[in-house]
């Protein structure tokens, strides 16, 4: 009796860890996703930043010429 109690908690523990490690996973993928989404914001808020100061020196140098 004693060794089917012992299989059957075993088995129990290894759905635990099983369980546990797909957790882990899924989590690290969701924040490797996040990750790279913040990749891409941060690029195109950087490709916004530099259109907008061409824009400002392309208005300077107008100002200047006139």
């Amino acid at each position: 009796m004693k060794t089917l109690l012992v299989i059957v908690v075993a088995a129990a523990l290894t759905g635990c860890g099983v369980e546990t490690a797909t957790t882990a996973a899924t989590a690290a993928s969701i924040k490797k996703q996040e990750l790279e989404q913040g990749q891409r914001t941060m690029q195109q808020m950087q490709q916004k930043i530099d259109a907008t100061m061409q824009q400002a020196q392309q208005r300077t140098a107008e100002s200047a010429d006139k």
